[in-house]
């Protein structure tokens, strides 16, 4: 029985995949990018009914359960939504020829370009490699994961349900659920193996640059264009952070990633398949996260390009006409009635594919359950406040300080990112920045001085820790992405309106994060999705420069001095980052040699000793009643196994609640429950400074 249930995790990927190939375009990157919504839509409302049947942890009911909504899938998209297939193939047909491309494509590059893409495939080999170690041979330490993500999963599971209970931090019940689902089934299946909770995280690292692909190739019709693209937002230091942690935002890429792919493919192929498959993806993606809504103004220029836009109408017309003449090119159209009945279609299939997708993957995700307890579909006050828009005051205040956020942000870009993890690196990062920090200085924006609507001030100095768990595009996004959208929105580069689109779709998600919510250091991670808009533009590098030739430009040596910059980054920002060193570094033993305690909780080294003697003094099977405050670490608390049994007393905001029965110890925070004669007290280290958040005095009570 140890293999029974990872044989039919397996199965179920391959009939993913051959449901994905009877829906799709004869293209690799088409099954793959169907096949993981496919997966994603059907674990998540197979988790949805699980945890209103209090069933969320029987892996016996998602074995068979996810099946179903797969099944169905296939039904609709066989009988109704995919009638118009032309095309018939089998998976491995599509593999081997497509092995069969790229070795031929990379045989005909020139000398410069092989050495350009075999610096990046070799870079993106080498981190990939390290990275997937570090998934399977360490555990979970990302910051929210300890406090929220991730500890709410095993509250799921002791629970049977992910119904609100009162967590210790307002994120455990408040923040949407779909992902929850995914994780949790995933690591169910693997034989409840921890590190498993990180599997939808890589993939999404994955997907997001294989969609990349397909909407440069897509934009530009060059494949080198789509590979360059690919490797470079996998290369991202901000994407490469997060593939290796349980942080929300690169699955929520990879959902937009998927979406956009699917709108830029319903306008090539015009088969309304794309449109069901682009609604089902934006309640997936709506109902993963509420940032989400930070592109419903860049999408609705999408759409309106992708699906309402067409430059001839006449030949739209004549190809959806069966009675059309081949003798005759177009038909004229002598009024509007034909068109304004074709918009409506295609307005009829995106509305019930959204329909759908709401239905299905928004409605259960937790939204609604706020309204009920908190008011808000996001949460309560506390967090409103906090994060949200509302920080700011007035409309006046907001228009300033989101304004000096576009500047901040666009700082933060300009940085080195990866490189700067060294400290040669940061010093040439200082020396570059110089000139910019004059020019500001001499303005009367006082980006540092002003911290109005800021969560952490700015400063062109970050801490260590921001820019290296969080940093943002490195080289490649001041030195090529940036660039390229204002020559394009400026008019210089002519490419056609796809690129215009993208372009206005990158400044509204880029101006949403500036005004939406106060200045964050750690914002890196959300300019993932920013990127999903403007990498596609890397590919007017191979539609507007000749790089074949061999003889010596200008040209040809920037790109090798940004591919050289860029791969060396990915590299430090993989080798030297902080929260999960591959070899030893900084002062620091690696990830893999650290012991478990101090590696989940390296970033508030003060409560290490304290978890360190919890662990030592509770048994691994103990039920503990936990009485900490919002942003305490309690994931670690659950074991090295994850076996204990933790119950909140002090749920958010709500104050100590009494003691339940058959509780065998109380960990407790001196500023939630005062200490008696008796209490352990577990050792926080109140003597360390320069920390980003204080740790609480920790005790431990025997009791019973």
């Amino acid at each position: 029985m140890v293999f029974f249930y990872p044989i039919i995790f397996l199965i179920f990927i391959g009939f993913v995949i051959r449901v994905a190939a009877r829906v799709c375009k004869k293209s690799l990157i088409d099954i793959i990018i169907t096949a993981y919504v496919v997966f994603c839509g059907s674990v998540i409302f197979t988790g949805f009914v699980l945890s209103e049947v209090n069933k969320i942890n029987d892996r016996r009911f998602w074995a068979w359960g996810v099946f179903i909504p797969t099944f169905i899938f296939y039904i609709l998209f066989a009988k109704f939504f995919a009638r118009d297939r032309r095309e018939n193939f089998t998976f491995f047909e599509i593999i081997g020829s497509r092995i069969q491309l790229v070795w031929n494509w990379f045989g005909g590059l020139s000398l410069f370009l092989k050495f350009v893409f075999g610096g990046l495939f070799l870079t993106f080999a080498i981190v990939e490699i390290t990275n997937l170690l570090l998934i399977f041979y360490t555990p979970p330490n990302e910051w929210d994961s300890m406090t929220g993500h991730l500890n709410r999963l095993l509250y799921y599971l002791d629970h049977g349900t992910m119904a609100h209970f009162g967590g210790t931090n307002w994120n455990i019940d408040t923040y949407p659920k779909s992902i929850c689902t995914i994780q949790i089934y995933n690591y169910l299946m693997s034989g409840k193996i921890e590190n498993w909770f990180k599997a939808i995280h890589h993939s999404a690292y994955l997907i997001v640059g294989f969609g990349a692909f397909g909407i440069a190739r897509s934009l530009s019709n060059n494949f080198s264009a789509g590979v360059f693209c690919a490797l470079v937002i996998w290369l991202l230091p901000n994407v490469l952070m997060q593939s290796v942690t349980t942080e929300t935002d690169i699955v929520l890429a990879s959902y937009l990633t998927c979406l956009v792919y699917f709108l830029f493919t319903y306008r090539e192929k015009l088969w309304r398949r794309y449109l069901y498959l682009a609604g089902m993806t934006f309640g997936i993606a709506l109902g993963h996260k509420i940032t989400f809504l930070f592109s419903f103004p860049p999408l609705f220029f999408i759409v309106l390009y992708t699906v309402f836009y067409e430059e001839n109408w006449n030949k739209v017309i004549n190809i959806k006409n069966p009675s059309f003449n081949p003798q005759k090119q177009y038909v004229k159209i002598t009024d509007n009635t034909s068109i304004f009945w074709l918009i409506f279609a295609r307005f009829k299939h995106l509305f019930v594919g959204l329909l759908i997708g709401v239905c299905l993957f928004t409605l259960p995700t937790g939204y609604l359950k706020n309204i009920q307890v908190y008011k808000h579909p996001i949460g309560p006050p506390t967090a409103l406040k906090h994060q949200s828009v509302e920080r700011a005051g007035t409309i006046k205040n907001l228009i300033i300080q989101g304004s000096r956020n576009v500047i901040r942000y666009t700082i933060d870009i300009v940085n080195l990112d990866g490189l700067r993890n060294w400290n040669t690196g940061e010093a040439i990062n200082d020396l570059m920045k110089k000139p910019l920090i004059k020019l500001e200085k001499k303005t009367p924006l006082r980006l540092e001085e002003t911290t109005d609507f800021t969560i952490i001030p700015f400063t062109y100095h970050k801490r260590f820790e921001f820019f290296n768990a969080n940093p943002s595009w490195g080289v490649f996004g001041f030195a090529f992405i940036l660039p390229l959208i204002f020559l394009v929105l400026i008019g210089f580069i002519r490419k056609g309106i796809g690129y215009y689109i993208l372009g206005i779709a990158f400044l509204l998600h880029f101006l949403a994060l500036s005004f939406t919510a106060a200045y964050d250091p750690w914002k890196g991670r959300y300019m993932i999705s920013t990127a999903v808009y403007a990498v596609p533009f890397l590919s007017l590098l191979f539609t507007n420069w000749n790089f074949s030739s061999l003889k010596f430009s200008f040209q040809k040596v920037y790109v090798g001095i940004v591919v050289f910059v860029g791969t060396l980054s990915a590299i430090l920002a993989v080798y030297l980052n902080e929260r999960c060193l591959p070899l030893a570094a900084m002062g620091r033993t690696a990830a893999f040699d650290t012991e478990r305690v101090a590696f989940q909780t390296w970033a508030r080294p003060d409560i290490t000793p304290a978890y360190q003697k919890f662990n030592e003094i509770v048994p691994q099977n103990a039920t503990v009643a936990v009485a900490t405050i919002n942003d305490d670490y309690e994931y670690p608390l659950w074991g090295n196994k994850l076996t204990r049994k933790l119950i909140v007393v002090n749920p958010f905001e709500k104050g100590v609640q009494p003691m339940p029965k058959n509780t065998q110890y109380l960990f407790f925070a001196k500023s939630v429950i005062k200490p008696l004669k008796g209490d352990i007290r577990l050792g926080t280290d109140t003597t360390l400074t320069n920390l980003i958040v204080k740790g609480e005095d920790y005790y431990l009570r025997k009791l019973n």
